[in-house]
């Protein structure tokens, strides 16, 4: 079942999460670990994240300098068809701009299509890391919305380059990111709606959000996008805390507020058990709270937090 069908037709809040591939060396089995742990709770959905490869200056035996190209995890196709074959549930794989070209995003719809995974969810992707030569806007996608017009055309059966073909008997579905605390290179948050708008204008089907730990952020954030006509289901993210540094980290690198009740505990915190212990417990009232106002699906994000999601979703589904 399609993602947006799925939200569509629940009567409660879905529970779905987000697994990160491991690091190349290592086999699909750390996945599967993951998925074990929380197939419990009845997963609506998997999403698989994606991640491009990087440009590093590598020394070489006689000391000379040379640039390679390295990528450090695998790709989200081939993960999201083996977890949607092995498990029966809709796999997401993330489809990203940065550092990918629109030649290879094509080769992906296509393999994703043979592969009968019609899921997505399409984001910009990190500017980090990136080379000069990866950001020739001839060969590059810029931002999320010109992705979303890649797939668009792909869906009617129109090529990167122009060309046509029979399209797809099932089009592609997908979501894409929205931020309740304004993404970090926007300049207030009214600029994040409207293009949270236009998102949904030409094509997708529901919004995620980055993850928060104030849901007043997120209501408010619910309230302002209703107003501006946007009604697909906006999707909260949950990030359990797992680390006393997150107090300072998280804001900085994702630009997530820590509100004053859950810093003042974390700066009490003298070990990152203790720290993990009381990033359970704000997430475990954290999400009754979203259930309780209906929220459309609770979307954890488990890298290095699958224990801390356990806890949580086994006391609140």
């Amino acid at each position: 079942m399609r993602v947006i069908e799925y939200l569509n037709q629940s009567k409660r809040t879905a529970f779905s999460f987000e697994i990160l591939p491991p690091l190349k060396g290592n086999n699909i089995r750390k996945v599967y670990n993951v998925i074990d742990k929380l197939r419990e709770f009845d997963p609506a959905y998997i999403n698989i994240t994606s991640h491009h490869s990087e440009y590093i200056y590598k020394t070489l035996p006689d000391g000379s300098i040379r640039k390679v190209n390295v990528r450090k995890r695998p790709g989200s196709v081939a993960i999201a068809s083996a977890i949607q074959n092995k498990y029966g549930v809709t796999a997401v794989p993330h489809i990203i701009c940065k550092g990918f070209t629109k030649e290879e995003t094509e080769y992906a719809l296509i393999d994703l299509n043979f592969l009968g995974v019609h899921d997505l969810l399409l984001l910009r992707g990190d500017n980090k890391m990136l080379d000069p030569s990866q950001q020739d806007a001839d060969l590059y996608h810029e931002h999320a919305t010109d992705l979303q017009q890649q797939v668009n055309d792909f869906n009617v059966g129109i090529a990167v380059d122009g060309s046509t073909f029979e399209a797809n008997e099932t089009p592609f579905s997908y979501g894409m990111a929205c931020y309740p605390e304004k993404h970090e290179e926007a300049p207030n948050i009214e600029s994040d709606i409207y293009y949270a708008k236009e998102k949904v204008k030409n094509g997708a089907a529901y919004l995620v959000t980055q993850m928060f730990f104030d849901n007043a952020k997120y209501y408010t954030f619910v309230d302002r996008c209703r107003s501006e006509g946007i009604n697909v289901p906006i999707i909260p993210g949950i990030k359990p805390i797992v680390f006393k540094n997150q107090l300072n980290v998280l804001p900085k690198v994702f630009r997530s507020e820590i509100p004053e009740p859950l810093a003042t505990e974390l700066r009490r915190c003298t070990t990152d058990e203790a720290a993990k212990d009381i990033g359970v417990e704000w997430g475990k009232q954290q999400c009754k709270d979203l259930i309780a106002h209906q929220a459309p699906s609770l979307h954890f994000y488990t890298f290095l937090a699958t224990d801390s999601v356990y806890r949580i979703a086994r006391d609140v589904y």
